[in-house]
């Protein structure tokens, strides 16, 4: 056996690690069940002019992010993104949801949206706050 570092994995050793740890983890938890769902807002030609990313695991949907155009913003179509989420994750049984935001983003939106603040992260980036939210969804 022998340490080695690298600045890059390759995808090969990522994946190694990747099948180790979730094998670990479902030891304990069961089988792991990843579903990436999605929403977007799109114009008639299909162009994508914002949307939401996130992922089903663990009985929680995580929102890894919602971005929308500037010339859209301040128009509703957050808080239709995170409602067609919420509603696809319902449907799927799932009662909970979670995202981080940071100082500089959204986090008086996140709260007007029923999010509540569970952990901040100071100076991450650098000069801002990170914060961590959960919602149960009802």
């Amino acid at each position: 056996m022998k340490l080695t570092s690298t600045k890059a994995a390759t995808n090969e050793q990522f994946e190694a690690l990747k099948k180790g740890l979730n094998g670990f983890n479902e030891q304990t938890t069961g089988e792991l069940k990843r579903e990436q769902i999605a929403s977007f807002i799109e114009d008639e030609q299909g162009q994508v002019h914002g949307g939401i990313l996130a992922e089903i695991n663990w009985g929680w949907v995580y929102v890894q992010g919602i971005w929308i155009s500037d010339n859209l913003r301040l128009q509703g179509w957050g808080s239709k993104l995170l409602l067609a989420i919420e509603t696809d994750a319902k449907a799927k049984g799932i009662k909970n949801i979670r995202l981080e935001t940071t100082s500089f983003q959204a986090l008086g939106f996140y709260l007007k949206q029923g999010f509540e603040v569970f952990g901040e992260l100071a100076d991450m980036p650098p000069g801002h706050t990170s914060y961590f939210l959960k919602k149960a969804l009802n």
